[in-house]
């Protein structure tokens, strides 16, 4: 699909690396295999949990390819099915994904990494929002990243694309946990198994929940919820699963979950 791009399953894991020397910056046509990837992914039901890396020991990802864009690709071209990166527009995503932040994380770099679910990093890892220094504007962190963290600190990365060290970004919350670099894959993939394990009609449900209740209020959404509105909610109270999480706590043992 793509020479910039290595991906690996295992089991219900899918592991997508970015491996785009030097920085591992997306171009247009990366961005467009990248959305395939995530929508196969979302589309697979043997697929639970990705996860989202970079090659080497210093980039996770600078964003998008200045060069790139010096040679012709337009910066409001045709990113692909998901948007930049193929994650942050991808509709209907209801199944968990980890960044594993393995150094420089800047620009779209970071807002791919806002787009999953849980973001570990390495001690190494520094993030930034440049964009303002090159004349354009960070807009999906520009509505991510104030939702995140603190509003000040938010439009303090944005205005100044001062760079974070790691331990500030964990500080702030936008980084789930802080590892030595020759560990941060192992977790990676111990989170994903933990999280392959688990019921995939509610992970389902909270995606969906989480993501439809950001433009709604409260109330709103609980109504939704109650009177299954959602598609998701509606399928996993309607499952053999929902049955099959009651019947193991009542029988003291461990859910079999399948899914259905």
């Amino acid at each position: 699909m793509s020479d910039h791009i290595r991906t690996r399953h295992d089991g219900g894991v899918l592991e997508v690396v970015i491996d785009r020397p030097k920085a591992n910056a997306i171009d247009l046509a990366t961005s467009r295999a990248l959305g395939l990837i995530f929508r196969d992914f979302r589309d697979d039901p043997a697929l639970r949990v990705a996860i989202v890396s970079g090659a080497g020991e210093k980039f996770f990802c600078a964003g998008w390819d200045l060069k790139a864009a010096a040679s012709g690709d337009a910066v409001d071209g045709d990113y692909g099915v998901g948007g930049f990166g193929g994650l942050q527009e991808l509709r209907d995503l209801n199944k968990p994904v980890i960044s594993a932040v393995n150094g420089i994380c800047c620009g779209g770099g970071l807002e791919i990494a806002l787009s999953t679910d849980l973001i570990i990093a390495a001690e190494h890892a520094t993030f930034a929002l440049p964009e303002i220094r090159s004349g354009t504007v960070a807009d999906a962190a520009s509505i991510k990243l104030p939702k995140r963290i603190p509003y000040h600190i938010a439009m303090d990365m944005l205005l100044t694309g001062r760079w974070l060290d790691v331990q500030e970004a964990h500080r702030w919350g936008f980084v789930n946990e802080v590892l030595p670099a020759d560990r941060l894959m192992e977790r990676a993939w111990e989170l994903a198994r933990l999280l392959e394990s688990g019921p995939p009609l509610v992970y389902a449900a909270i995606k969906e929940i989480v993501r439809e209740a950001e433009g709604s209020t409260f109330q709103t959404a609980m109504n939704k919820v109650t009177k299954r509105q959602f598609a998701t909610v509606d399928r996993l109270y309607s499952s053999k699963d929902q049955l099959e999480g009651a019947r193991a706590f009542a029988e003291k043992r461990s859910p079999i979950w399948k899914g259905k």
